[in-house]
């Protein structure tokens, strides 16, 4: 190991790096509830265009880790975009 430094050769812990340093593995910020920080934003399941910001080009309802909503305002993501298909203003599915 003393060989290593000297060379320079896969000296991984050179300019104060940690232990645990993988380029791979970022860790990520965490997203902020977009209902929870601002609070004038009302959902709204007849408002199509608020609601496509949480389903994909296939009409899924995004994940919490994607949306970056807390629980409680994912439930309410959740029952206002199944409101929506229910009344064909969001659709099922995309072709």
């Amino acid at each position: 190991m003393a060989d290593r430094k000297q060379n320079g050769k896969n000296n991984r812990r050179r300019n104060g790096s940690d232990d645990d340093f993988n380029p791979k593995f970022r860790k990520m910020r965490k997203k902020v509830c977009v209902m929870c920080s601002n609070k004038d934003f009302v959902l709204d399941y007849k408002n199509a265009d608020q609601l496509k910001k949480f389903v994909n080009e296939k009409g899924k309802i995004l994940p919490r880790r994607a949306t970056g909503a807390c629980a409680k305002h994912q439930r309410d993501i959740t029952q206002a975009v199944k409101r929506a298909r229910h009344i064909a203003i969001l659709p099922y599915t995309q072709n």
